[in-house]
């Protein structure tokens, strides 16, 4: 009795089909596929967002930072040391030049910042040199017991530097606004091109739509000249 029902339970069971290897292996290639696709687009989502976070270099600083070291100078050789700076600035600007073209109106007006650095460094050193000598005289006429010259020469030397003194600031003054121009322009440069781009991809994109449905207008049009029943004739005969 009991190998009767095994029988009975052995014919009514009718084993699955198996998978064939060949799309197990595609399924799990395409899975493999679809992962490195996801991920690759995760990396580029990353990228993206690192690219707007990422600090944008501050050119109009570096005139600010040549103009503060030049107006600190006291002496030949520290002027000196701040036209150095100047000229170093000068040449990495020359190369970012080349390399961001994004912002090459704010890189040459700081050029030309740093240019009028260095020039007006010479001018200081010029100024300086003029009152070292002054300076000399003065100590001389306070020796010799001219006392009234010695101070009228002490109160020119007091007012050459005091305007040299407020031309340095106003040179800083210049620099600081000639930044904050450069700055605001290159910004709008910068959200003008992103209107045009914008504005260009939405013209693209309705010519091809208009495109898309003229074609298939003409395919409808095609279709029911295909279908449509044929004229009726016409007797001529009297």
């Amino acid at each position: 009795m009991s190998d009767m029902k095994i029988g009975a339970v052995a014919q009514s069971y009718t084993p699955e089909p198996a998978v064939p290897l060949e799309t197990a292996a595609d399924k799990d290639s395409e899975t493999i596929r679809e992962m490195i696709k996801e991920a690759k687009e995760k990396v580029d989502r990353h990228r993206e967002q690192l690219e707007k976070i990422k600090t944008k270099p501050s050119y109009g600083d570096k005139p600010l930072e040549a103009y503060a070291r030049l107006a600190r100078a006291k002496n030949k050789s520290q002027v000196s040391l701040a036209a150095g700076f100047a000229r170093r600035q000068i040449a990495q600007l020359r190369a970012a030049l080349r390399t961001d073209s994004e912002n090459a109106e704010e890189i040459k007006a700081a050029l030309c910042q740093l240019e009028k650095a260095v020039s007006r460094a010479g001018k200081k050193q010029k100024d300086i040199q003029k009152e070292e000598i002054a300076e000399s005289r003065r100590k001389r006429l306070e020796k010799e017991k001219e006392r009234e010259r010695a101070q009228r020469l002490n109160a020119e030397l007091r007012r050459a530097r005091m305007m040299r003194a407020f031309r340095e600031n106003g040179y800083m003054h210049e620099a600081v606004m000639d930044g904050q121009q450069q700055k605001m322009l290159t910004a709008t440069r910068n959200e003008l091109r992103e209107q045009a781009q914008a504005l260009s991809g939405a013209v693209a994109a309705s010519a091809e739509y208009a495109a898309q449905q003229y074609a298939a207008a003409g395919s409808a049009g095609e279709a029911g000249g295909t279908d449509a029943a044929p004229a009726p004739a016409v007797d001529v005969q009297a």
